[in-house]
Order: structure tokens, then C-alpha cells, then sequence
């Protein structure tokens, strides 16, 4: 600013009338430069979301990589990824487009100025309005005159290619989540894990249709509770609203007499485990796996959990014991090595209320008979919502709770349900004729 302002003073004392033919030059520079910022601005933009499709493509096949060649899907897969690359070739090739235009638009503007300034100084020479001295003092100046401005205009290129990146970060940052804590929300102590359903009503909020409507149950502390039903009938959707991942349509739900909505959502999701069928397992070491149950855990206590979850036999057989890299999603572990992990996690944790969701379905029939042991082990003594997919899992339960797309149809011990030879007398025996032939 110093340097442009010291430049027009001087100009303005060597000659007025060519400092204005210099600043009629400028207001077409930023006009110019402002045209070429919201095109910058696109090309960037589209950059970015083009890098970011590439990037989302190749973490879905490195995740997928099994389907992939299971079903020797190779080519396909690397088609769609050259097609992916080839749109970012052409937008990397138009935002490069842009940028040159840019970077010769303002050299063509300098080169101009220079020529009218030229051009008029020497019609004043003619007029012998200045002489040649001035007119060369004149020249020089101008470069101290000019060079700000094209800095300040350069910099708009530097400035909107960061705030590209900068505008796509705060519109991730900006979405406010539908579930938030409300105003004078508490916090849960000394929870014993009573879970009352009243008058309970869920829709999605993208559809009419109800998934449920009219759930009245009672859990006491301790309490093994079994939920059966077909699929879709909203047994995972039911144990999701208790840690508020949705929110009741009506009615309301209850922990130790408090509404959850009442509660803080941390101190709510810290009193609650959850071990579900599709285990997601982080990119890192076994301990930093387990760990993740609570971050301060010392070696001991983590080690003691693993030992609980039957999978401290199975960690020391590892390459570096505890210390073993799994890789993403825990892709060297097999189906029952990750369900144990995930477990010992929830060990760790030691939460009051526990929730298992169909956590045994996808697993082998010995790693099933493992994996139970160490639930069962798990849920001794806290209040326990298993969504079960095989019925042979939940006989020891206290009460079975069987959805149907009505409600609530049948609620029992499991001896209690097969005497009444209902619908969960009808779903066991599928099962069991099930598992007789393939016994068979």
C-alpha cells in the first residue's frame, strides 16, 4: 500500500493527465480480475470434487477388494476408475485453462498501460506539454504503480483455490445433527439399567408409514431381553432409538426413570455397549483396537478384557502379539476374531446397559459357540437387548420379545412361546428344521 501510494503521489506531480490515462486502466483490471474469480472459483471447486470421487472409489474397492475378485470384477473396476481420472484430467485441464487467461489477462492490461502511456506522453511531447526526461520518470513510476495491484490481483488466484478447499470443509462442518443435546440435559450417575418403552412410535422421516407404534415394555436392571421377528420389522431400529441414534416419532423412553431426551447424548452413549454384526475395527494395532473401548485404559485392564472376551489365546498367536497391525477394518482377522475384538471392547467399556445386534449370525458354528459364550459372559448382570437372528441363542433368555409389522406380537420365556405354538413357535421350528438339515 506504501509503495503504491508513494508511486501516484510522484505521478501525480510529474504529469495529471497521464496518471489518469494509468487509472482509467484499473478499474477494467478488477473487473476483469473479479470475472476470471468466479471462474477460478468453479474450476477449483470441480477439482476437488472430482479428486474426491477418485479418492471414494478407491477406498470402496480397497474395502471391497474380496467382492471385487470374487467376482472378477478387476477390469470393470479399473474402467470405471480411468473414467474417474479422465474427468479430473479435463477439469484440472479447464481450471488450467482458467489460470492462464488469467495470468495473460493481466500481462495484456500492463502491456496496454504501457502503450497508452507511451502514445500519450509522446502527443505531450509534441505539444511540448513535458520533455523526454519526465516522460521516462514517468515510465519507471508506472511499475511501482502497477506491480501492487498485480500482486493484489495474483493473490486472488492463491486466496479462492484455498477457500475452494476451505468452503467444501465448512459446509461438511456447518450440518447440524438432527439429535442434540437439549438445553438443561443431565447427566447419568450410578445408572442400574431400568428401560421403559412407552406408548413408543417411530417413522422415518422421509416416509408416512410408521415402523412401529404403540410399544409399551418394561426392563428391569439385569433383565435379558430377546427381540425376534422378520426382517424389517424394526428390531434394530427399536434398540437404535435407547442410545437416541433416532428419535421417537411418540411416546417416549426411559433410563432409570429419566427420558432419554433428558439426558446428555455422551454421558447416555457412555453408559451403553453395543456390539453388532458388521464389527468395524480401525486401521492400527490390536491394543489400540480394544483401547478404543476407553482411552485410558492401562495394558493390564485391556489384556483382562480380551481375556474375558475368550480372545486373549488368539491375540498371543499373532505375529506381535497385542501389538500386531490388523489393517483396515481388521481385514487380517477372520469373522470371529473381530467379533471377539469387538467384544473385549464392550468389556472394557463395562457399560450398565448392553445391546447386541444379530452379533453371532454371520459367524461359522464354532466361532458362534465362542462368540456366545463370551456374550453371555458379557451380559451377566446388566440389562441386555439381543436382536437375535438365530433363535438357538436366546433360549436362556428371560423374556422374548417377538415384532411383527403390528407391534409387539407374543412376549415369553422360550418355553412359555413354544406352548402357545404361536409365531415364534413358527419361526423355531423353520429354524430348527433348518439346522436339522444341514446337520444332515
Amino acid at each position: 500500500i506504501i509503495k503504491f501510494v508513494g508511486a501516484f503521489i510522484i505521478l501525480l506531480q510529474i504529469n495529471l493527465p497521464l496518471t489518469l490515462i494509468v487509472f482509467a486502466f484499473l478499474p477494467i483490471m478488477f473487473f476483469f480480475a473479479i470475472r476470471m474469480r468466479g471462474r477460478m472459483s468453479s474450476a477449483f471447486r470441480k477439482n476437488r470434487e472430482q479428486i474426491a470421487e477418485i479418492n471414494a472409489q478407491v477406498e470402496d474397492n480397497i474395502s471391497g477388494i474380496r467382492v471385487v475378485k470374487s467376482f472378477a470384477n478387476e477390469p470393470a473396476e479399473i474402467d470405471k476408475f480411468h473414467e474417474g481420472n479422465a474427468r479430473f484430467v479435463d477439469s484440472k485441464r479447464n481450471s488450467y485453462w482458467n489460470m492462464a487467461a488469467f495470468h495473460s489477462g493481466l500481462t495484456l492490461f500492463t502491456g496496454l498501460i504501457n502503450v497508452a502511456v507511451i502514445a500519450g506522453g509522446g502527443l505531450f511531447i509534441a505539444y511540448k506539454i513535458i520533455n523526454v526526461g519526465d516522460l521516462l520518470t514517468f515510465m519507471l513510476y508506472i511499475n511501482n504503480l502497477i506491480d501492487p495491484v498485480k500482486k493484489l490481483i495474483s493473490f486472488t488466484e492463491q486466496f479462492q483455490n484455498g477457500m475452494t478447499g476451505f468452503d467444501r470443509f465448512y459446509e461438511i462442518m456447518s450440518i447440524q445433527p438432527d439429535i442434540v443435546d437439549k438445553p438443561k440435559a443431565i447427566g447419568l450417575k450410578d445408572v442400574r439399567g431400568d428401560i421403559e418403552f412407552r406408548n413408543v412410535a417411530f417413522k422415518y422421516n422421509d416416509t408416512s408409514t410408521e415402523v412401529f407404534k404403540n410399544i409399551n415394555l418394561k426392563v428391569k436392571a439385569g433383565d435379558y431381553m430377546a427381540l425376534v421377528g422378520s426382517s424389517g420389522v424394526g428390531k434394530t431400529t427399536m434398540c437404535s432409538l435407547i442410545p437416541r441414534f433416532y428419535e421417537v416419532t411418540e411416546g417416549s423412553i426411559t433410563v432409570d426413570g429419566i427420558d432419554v431426551r433428558d439426558i446428555k447424548l455422551r454421558s447416555l452413549r457412555k453408559n451403553i455397549g453395543i456390539v453388532q454384526q458388521d464389527v468395524y475395527l480401525f486401521a492400527g494395532t490390536v491394543m489400540d483396537n480394544i483401547r478404543y473401548g476407553r482411552l485410558d485404559a492401562t495394558e493390564e485392564e485391556i489384556i483382562e478384557a480380551a481375556k474375558n472376551a475368550n480372545a486373549h489365546e488368539f491375540i498371543m498367536e499373532l505375529p506381535d502379539g497385542y501389538q500386531t497391525y490388523i489393517g483396515q477394518r481388521g481385514i487380517k482377522l477372520s469373522g470371529g476374531q473381530k467379533q471377539r475384538l469387538s467384544i473385549a471392547r464392550v468389556f472394557l467399556k463395562n457399560p450398565p446397559i448392553l445391546i447386541f445386534d444379530e452379533a453371532t449370525s454371520a459367524l461359522d458354528n464354532e466361532s458362534e459357540k465362542v462368540v456366545q459364550d463370551s456374550l453371555e459372559k458379557l451380559a451377566a448382570n446388566r440389562t441386555t437387548f439381543v436382536i437375535a437372528h438365530r433363535l438357538s441363542t436366546i433360549r436362556n433368555a428371560k423374556k422374548i420379545l417377538v415384532l411383527t409389522e403390528e407391534g409387539i406380537g407374543e412376549t415369553g420365556t422360550h418355553e412359555e412361546l413354544l406352548r402357545q405354538n404361536g409365531i415364534y413357535a413358527g419361526l423355531y421350528k423353520l429354524s430348527y428344521g433348518k439346522n436339522k438339515e444341514m446337520g444332515a
